[in-house]
């Protein structure tokens, strides 16, 4: 089984794949109320109690997990997030490797989508074309809409995590041919 994983200081995302492709389980810690979560450590040790619940559950032999961005553009992050990101990224991958006794493969965004065979239309937002495109290729994923009938925060590091785990799964079977 496969684990992919899209890290976030506010929600991480995860998706554990079959070796068919086909999603086990996706869903995401949500680590955004400040008031549960004072510092990043507290954050990390409740992804941490997750992990080691799906390690009790799955036998997981691969994990891939999306790289940070690390580049600015403009109305991007700030380096002091972009920063806070990269150490939680670093906590959450040793975490793993720590759990899993497996050493994660980072992979970028536009590998992952890449990977996939996903064309995104530039200038278009992003993260609704990822959706969109996973509710038309994996009939297994669905998404719950806010009153506004957007989806909820939670389902777009889904959607990524899910994008990561099968970039994951065709690297694999590519380096097996």
């Amino acid at each position: 089984m496969i684990l992919g994983i899209d890290i976030s200081t506010s929600i991480t995302g995860y998706c554990i794949l079959d070796a068919e492709g086909e999603i086990i389980r996706a869903d995401a810690w949500d680590t955004r109320n400040k008031n549960k979560f004072a510092n990043v450590y507290e954050k990390a040790r409740f992804i941490n109690e997750g992990l080691c619940e799906i390690k009790a559950q799955f036998p997981i032999e691969k994990i891939f997990i999306e790289k940070p961005f690390m580049f600015f553009g403009s109305g991007g992050s700030s380096a002091k997030t972009m920063a806070s990101l990269q150490k939680f990224n670093g906590i959450v991958s040793w975490m793993c490797y720590e759990i899993f006794n497996k050493t994660p493969k980072h992979i970028t965004a536009q590998q992952a989508r890449k990977l996939n065979e996903m064309s995104l239309v530039r200038g278009k937002d992003t993260k609704k074309q990822i959706i969109k495109w996973l509710l038309d290729k994996e009939p297994s994923f669905t998404v719950e809409l806010t009153p506004k009938g957007n989806p909820k925060p939670k389902y777009y590091d889904i959607a990524d995590a899910i994008i990561v785990a099968k970039a994951g799964l065709i690297e694999l079977s590519a380096t097996q041919e």
